[in-house]
């Protein structure tokens, strides 16, 4: 079996700290504008949403305090 070398906390830390700066600028990031958009569709379809729920709750109200 093989024996785990025991690194020092402080290499340890300084290897996180440089595999996260290397991870970081790997990633690529959108647009303002895309992020825009984006935020815009997810608003409209929470209202669109929200508009259908609130008519499907009032028809059914509706339909049961009548019968």
């Amino acid at each position: 079996m093989a024996e785990k070398v025991k690194v020092p906390f402080g290499k340890r830390i300084k290897n996180f700290f440089k595999d996260y700066k290397s991870e970081i600028k790997k990633i690529t990031w959108a647009s303002k504008e895309d992020v825009f958009k984006n935020t815009c569709v997810v608003l409209a379809i929470l209202i669109a949403s929200g508009v259908a729920i609130g008519l499907i709750d009032f028809a059914l109200t509706e339909i049961i305090l009548h019968l």
